[in-house]
């Protein structure tokens, strides 16, 4: 099978196994859904490793998006050349995010803003720091997570144009709300949330006031806004993909890139017991939290901090010290567990690879 490794006896478990040609596969089937490389401004968030970075810029993407300054970092030092920070900096994190724009001068850095008082807070920090600082109104489409609604939009926007400080580079809207697996039915809703952002940017055109690039969306309505040639769009998962949105997404074709793998370890009552628990995938989805790729899972019986004990009709066929590998439902937050990834060419795991940018800057 593609996922089986040779030397499963050299490799330390639990850990993700990542797969570079595939990567690389879902990387072309992202340009190619998009129909161009330069309308891709991929989220980080889901790999958080240089490499990954530099595979797509070998694919002509140049422009990404992360959450954290660590992911910020990570991407200008593997040679993203325009990051967009799509969250709010506050506190120190202003200062830190100067830095880097100084210590990284040939790469554009933007950060997302929704109130009033985080554009005040920046405009001190950049008068402090004699540097202008570009920013994109975040746009609250239905998401109410952060973001500011399509109405209240006009007036910060507004605001930052006559700004000598701060320098609108354009709109960010994510409608991670939407979670519907029926592409018609996903359309329709994103569509429906989109009104409101097009009468905002023809309500700016009208005023003299250019709305610039529209970040738009994740990885559930990229589809739907690659079909809107004015839009650039932001997925993270189709990257490495996952069990849960394999599932959930079935109009989007792209192959499983990364591989959770673990071992039996005992096998109590009739159960096969594994070394994958909380602390070696992501814990806030209901169970079962993965899909073995070679195994039935008949139950879940339990889950603790380093133990998966399950159910299985594959019991007998099982033995202690056994590889296992399986998808996790939600690749994002398990990669950010692992300090670093076995490397899988041609079925042997051959390096690893750092996952930098699952840590704090502090």
């Amino acid at each position: 099978m593609w996922y089986e490794i040779n030397n499963e006896s050299s490799v330390f478990t639990p850990a993700i196994l990542v797969y570079p040609d595939r990567i690389k596969e879902n990387i072309r089937r992202m340009v190619t859904l998009a129909g161009d490389a330069s309308r891709l401004r991929p989220h980080v968030k889901t790999h958080k490793m240089g490499e990954v970075v530099k595979l797509q810029l070998e694919q002509n993407i140049t422009k990404f998006k992360a959450a954290t300054l660590s992911e910020l970092e990570m991407t200008a030092q593997n040679g993203g050349t325009d990051i967009l920070l799509s969250y709010p900096l506050l506190g120190p994190d202003i200062q830190k995010y100067i830095d880097l724009i100084r210590e990284y001068p040939n790469t554009k850095f933007s950060v997302t803003v929704d109130a009033f008082d985080a554009c005040a807070q920046l405009t001190i920090a950049a008068v402090q720091n004699n540097i202008c600082l570009d920013v994109f109104i975040d746009i609250d489409n239905g998401m109410h997570r952060t973001g500011a609604l399509p109405e209240d939009a006009l007036e910060l926007a507004t605001k930052i144009n006559i700004s000598e400080w701060l320098n609108l580079k354009g709109l960010h809207i994510y409608d991670g709300h939407i979670h519907v697996s029926d592409f018609e039915t996903r359309k329709t809703a994103c569509d429906n949330d989109f009104s409101d952002v097009s009468e905002l940017v023809t309500r700016l055109q009208n005023l003299g006031i250019i709305a610039g690039e529209l970040a738009c969306g994740g990885t559930f309505s990229f589809p739907i806004h690659a079909k809107y040639p004015e839009r650039t769009l932001c997925p993270g998962t189709p990257l490495l993909w996952d069990a849960g949105y394999k599932s959930s997404i079935p109009d989007l074709d792209f192959l499983n890139a990364a591989v959770l793998v673990g071992r039996v370890i005992s096998k109590p009552n009739g159960n096969i017991c594994f070394d994958l628990g909380h602390k070696a995938m992501a814990a806030e989805m209901p169970q079962p939290r993965l899909e073995f790729l070679d195994i039935d899972i008949q139950n879940i019986e339990n889950q603790s901090e380093e133990h998966l004990v399950i159910k299985t009709s594959a019991f007998k066929n099982l033995e202690l010290e056994d590889l296992v590998y399986a998808l996790p439902k939600h690749i994002c937050p398990t990669v950010a567990l692992h300090e670093k990834v076995y490397v899988v060419n041609d079925n042997l795991a051959t390096e690893t690879w750092n996952v930098v940018a699952r840590k704090r800057t502090f």
